[in-house]
């Protein structure tokens, strides 16, 4: 299934989102992003928004753009943070701030080795993660890219592909 004939499956409710999702995917929707990154995040936040028909269609739509490394790496994007936000979202919003000095012992090598550029694994995480909704993690992205010298408007664009693919799956999810 093709993005075009995902947003054709799209009821009429969802409007501003069939708009939008012509738009996220180019770089002239998303600027500042190239267009590894702009098929990285998406296939990400698919990934991660587990909705299979989404997942399909931003899968066709990407596979001649992204690398075997690029696709196996939102795989491990979406799956690491979906370990992560849940641990370090705990962390940030329990009231005994204890834990937070107690150590992880969760293996997460693959964010030091993610098979493909680190600033680009870093913008997939912060997509899956803003989606999950860990501010620590969010954070911490964030943080990194800025320090790499990526700009504030290539993170907001990540975030913008990561709302408009939920949305997506929402859409799909709400209108059967």
């Amino acid at each position: 299934m093709s993005i075009e004939s995902l947003k054709n499956t799209l009821p009429d409710f969802a409007k501003d989102i069939k708009l939008n999702l012509s738009t996220i995917l180019t770089a002239e929707g998303v600027p500042d992003l190239q267009d590894n990154q702009i098929a990285g995040i998406a296939l990400t936040s698919a990934y991660t928004t587990g909705n299979s028909l989404v997942i399909q269609a931003v899968l066709d739509e990407v596979t001649n753009i992204l690398s075997d490394a690029e696709i196996t790496a939102a795989k491990s994007a979406a799956t690491i943070m979906a370990m992560n936000n849940i641990y370090y979202r705990f962390i940030h919003l329990s009231s005994d701030k204890s834990f937070s000095s107690m150590p992880a012992r969760l293996r997460m090598n693959v964010i030091a080795n993610p098979g493909i550029e680190k600033m680009d694994f870093e913008l997939y995480s912060l997509a899956a993660s803003a989606l999950n909704g860990c501010g620590m993690c969010m954070d911490a992205h964030t943080n990194e890219l800025i320090k790499s010298g990526m700009s504030k408007l290539a993170i907001q664009s990540s975030i913008r592909i990561a709302s408009v693919i939920n949305a997506t799956s929402m859409a799909i999810g709400v209108s059967t």
